[in-house]
Formats: C-alpha cells, sequence, structure tokens
C-alpha cells in the first residue's frame, strides 16, 4: 500500500506575545485548534469526562437543594475507566477509581461525607454496570477540606482548557474559551472542528476521531485541515477530509455566521462551568450534528 501524505500543524510564540499561546488568536492571529468525538456515549464524548462533569455538576445539585446541606462550593472531580481497544475505538469496560475532593463545613465527619458522596452523588451519576467490588473511591483523600476557595489557595491555576474540552482525551492547541468573543478562532475555530468530528461519528464514517484546523494571521482560509479515525474510519481518512472540507466552511467569519455565534444573551455563562461539548441545549449550536453522506456500499 502506498504511503499517504497529510498535513498537520504545530505552532510556537515568543517572550513577547501577550498570552502563552495564542491568546489573542483571532482573524488577525495564528493557531491550531482541535475538535474530538467518540462513540462511546450518546453525548460522543469520552465517558471519563462526561462522568466527572456530572459527578461536579450532582455535587453543586445536592449542595443548593439541601441534600448534602455540609457541602462547600469548593470541590473536584476525577474519574478513571478501564477500556478496550477495540481496533482504535474506545470501549469502556469498568470504571477503576473515582476521586472526589470537596469543601465541607466543619460539623461533619470523614465518614458521613463519604458514606453522602456514594449516596447522593456517585450513585445518581455512574451506571452500576461500570461499578464492581474492584472499584477504588478515594473521597476527600487529603483529609479534613473546610477552607477552600481562594482563602485556601494563594496562587490559583488558569483556565481550565482540559475539563472544558475532553479530559484529556484528543488534543488541545492551547489556548482557552472563556473570556474571549466569537471572533476569536481559539473559541470558534475548537467550536467548529468539535462540530465535525461529532458529525463524522454520528454519520457513521468512523466510531472515534479528530479534527485539527489551524490558521495565519491576515489568511481567512485555514492553513490545514487534518483528519485522524484513529483506524476506526469505514472510508479512508482522506475520503473523510473531504466531505468535511465540502460540508464545513472553515472561515473565522462564516463560523460565526453558520454557528450563529453572535446571537447574545447570556449563551455563553453557561459554558463557564460543566465544558462546552456534550452539552444537550439549543444555545450549543456546534453540537447540532450536520449529516456527511458517503457511499456506505462500497464502504
Amino acid at each position: 500500500m502506498a504511503a499517504e501524505t497529510f498535513l498537520f500543524t504545530s505552532e510556537s510564540v515568543n517572550e513577547g506575545h501577550p498570552d502563552k499561546l495564542c491568546d489573542q488568536v483571532g482573524a488577525g492571529d495564528q493557531g491550531i485548534m482541535f475538535g474530538y468525538a467518540t462513540d462511546e456515549t450518546p453525548e460522543l464524548m469520552p465517558l471519563t469526562h462526561m462522568l466527572a462533569t456530572k459527578l461536579g455538576a450532582r455535587l453543586t445539585e445536592v449542595r443548593k437543594n439541601g441534600t448534602c446541606a455540609w457541602l462547600r462550593p469548593d470541590g473536584k472531580t476525577q474519574v478513571t475507566i478501564e477500556y478496550l481497544n477495540e481496533g482504535g475505538a474506545m470501549v469502556p469496560v469498568r470504571v477503576h477509581t473515582v476521586l472526589i475532593s470537596t469543601q465541607h463545613d466543619e460539623t461533619v465527619t470523614n465518614d458521613e461525607i463519604a458514606a453522602d458522596l456514594k449516596e447522593h452523588v456517585i450513585k445518581p451519576v455512574i451506571p452500576g454496570k461500570y461499578l464492581d467490588e474492584n472499584t477504588i473511591f478515594h473521597l476527600n483523600p487529603s483529609g479534613r477540606f473546610v477552607i477552600g476557595g481562594p482563602h485556601g489557595d494563594a496562587g490559583l491555576t488558569g483556565r481550565k482548557i482540559i475539563i472544558d474540552t475532553y479530559g484529556g482525551w484528543g488534543a488541545h492547541g492551547g489556548g482557552a474559551f472563556s473570556g474571549k468573543d466569537p471572533t476569536k478562532v481559539d473559541r470558534s475555530g475548537a467550536y467548529i472542528a468539535r462540530q465535525a468530528a461529532k458529525s463524522i461519528i454520528a454519520s457513521g464514517l468512523a466510531r472515534r476521531c479528530i479534527v485539527q484546523i489551524s490558521y495565519a494571521i491576515g489568511v481567512p482560509e485555514p492553513l490545514s485541515v487534518f483528519v485522524d479515525s484513529y483506524g476506526t474510519g469505514k472510508i479512508p481518512d482522506r475520503e473523510i477530509l473531504k466531505l468535511v472540507k465540502e460540508n464545513f466552511d472553515f472561515r473565522p467569519g462564516m463560523i460565526s455566521i453558520n454557528l450563529d455565534l453572535k446571537k447574545g444573551g447570556n449563551r455563553f455563562i453557561k459554558t463557564a462551568a460543566y465544558g462546552h461539548f456534550g452539552r444537550d441545549d439549543a444555545d450549543f449550536t456546534w453540537e447540532v450534528v450536520k449529516p456527511l453522506k458517503f457511499d456506505k456500499a462500497s464502504a
């Protein structure tokens, strides 16, 4: 079989740039963005990421509705899953480890915390088929967590770009989303790349894929568009790429128009927590699948 060529882009910035990795990216700057999708969940998102995100949302819910009145706002979740690599596709087998660290009041005991987290947070979120007698639970493993937030940490971390995207799966170009309007391709480019990747999976072209886009300052067309189906494609990646280019307009101005990113309102407030992708919400227009037609008989 003859070797195939493809375009893939990497970048760097100098010390004088206003942020480490293209935080000012827009129609007037450079950058690389990625979109990812996988058939392991109905949302076409990694199960590790979906469960960790839902655990975080559940922590907030039971704190606000009084189910776990001892909870306080600061908290983090992490889920480790054992996977089967099925020809490049990821098949979840079982949950290996669940980690939850959450702030609490002074009155609750560690045993009460663990019991409540299992009963009111973990059980409603993680399907029982993924839990077994060997699943490890680290629930507030550091011990007491009474003081949290800025009061508990001097020198907080930056924007959580991995939590905002795919939980470590796929790839990331380094640019954050929050605080940027849709003209910045750090945000809009990642959105259209997600829509393209999701459409590939939903159309049955592959079981898992990543889409990369790169841009140059002053150049409206992307420098490169790259697709990798991790060996799961029903047709060659070059044919998938051709379909993607025929069905998606990656020019920054057209992304904002086609995804209706400038319609206003409070739509982007929702993205400040629980991720930008895999959300069932009409405001998340980049989650709308665009059918990609191909010759299934020949595939």
